[in-house]
């Protein structure tokens, strides 16, 4: 399996991140992709690609939440960044308008500058959409002929952004929301919709904890390891075998990401 998103530069994981790891790997992981959402964790999240050669890689981006710290400094070392070997996509970048910490029109512009910086780059792109789906494919759709290759990262949107997504090649990212019997249950319905070729699977660690797992850990913090409580949720669903699923969405992991 290949986590293809974990925030493992948030600060919850300083004091146990090796041993994160580990547990991480004694799970069945072979690899993380490292998420990168600001100026400070991009650069911690590159620090840990290198410390973890083949094991964890990166992403260098801006969320929308901090759409206003976009500027031409930031722009200038992501481009740098997007140079680095670890580095395999740019983002996380797109546009959240449920929780709008940002203006929509700074997100905007911070998104379409960031699509602008993958193109340059030939790398894909690790993307974020919250109720900003009508704004957000609009954009996408305009520079999607020119992006290398683009994954929709923790997607619970409806069957019609679905659609609009696959449409335009895209990866679609399923998180442990897939394991929710309250906020899941459209989610795991729409799961049976996604071509096995465009399925990818991650934790979005610290966040969305798997429900099903039993007995809850007491600080609720995701990690890694929990992975396969993800797998096995979307294998129910989809009555895929979940060793084949498990290979097929590292296959599409390497295939987007270019690792090897």
């Amino acid at each position: 399996m290949i986590d293809i998103g974990a925030n493992l530069a948030h600060d919850s994981f300083d004091a146990d991140r090796e041993a994160l790891l580990q547990r991480a790997w004694d799970a069945g992981l072979e690899a993380i992709i490292v998420t990168g959402s600001s100026a400070a964790s991009n650069e911690q999240a590159l620090q840990l690609a290198r410390a973890h050669p083949r094991r964890l890689y990166s992403t260098a981006g801006l969320h929308p939440h901090h759409a206003t710290e976009w500027d031409e400094t930031l722009a200038a070392r992501i481009a740098e960044l997007a140079r680095e070997p670890q580095v395999v996509a740019l983002g996380e970048c797109g546009l959240d308008y449920f929780r709008n910490h940002s203006p929509h029109e700074d997100q905007r512009r911070a998104f379409i500058a960031q699509l602008g910086l993958a193109i340059q780059a030939d790398k894909p792109v690790f993307l974020h959409q919250r109720d900003a789906h009508a704004d957000f494919h609009a954009i996408l759709r305009d520079y999607r002929r020119a992006i290398p290759g683009c994954v929709v990262h923790c997607f619970t949107d409806n069957a019609e952004a679905l659609d609009a997504y696959l449409a335009l090649d895209c990866y679609i990212g399923i998180t442990g929301w897939v394991c929710d019997e309250r906020r899941g249950l459209g989610l795991r319905e729409l799961v049976k919709r996604i071509p096995a070729e465009r399925l990818l699977i991650e934790t979005d660690a610290p966040y969305l904890l798997p429900r099903s797992i039993k007995p809850s850990p007491k600080d609720r913090r995701n990690e890694p390891a929990y992975l396969p409580w993800v797998l096995k949720a979307i294998a129910e669903v989809r009555g895929d075998d979940a060793a084949q699923l498990a290979a097929q969405t590292a296959a599409n992991t390497r295939r987007l990401f270019g690792i090897t």
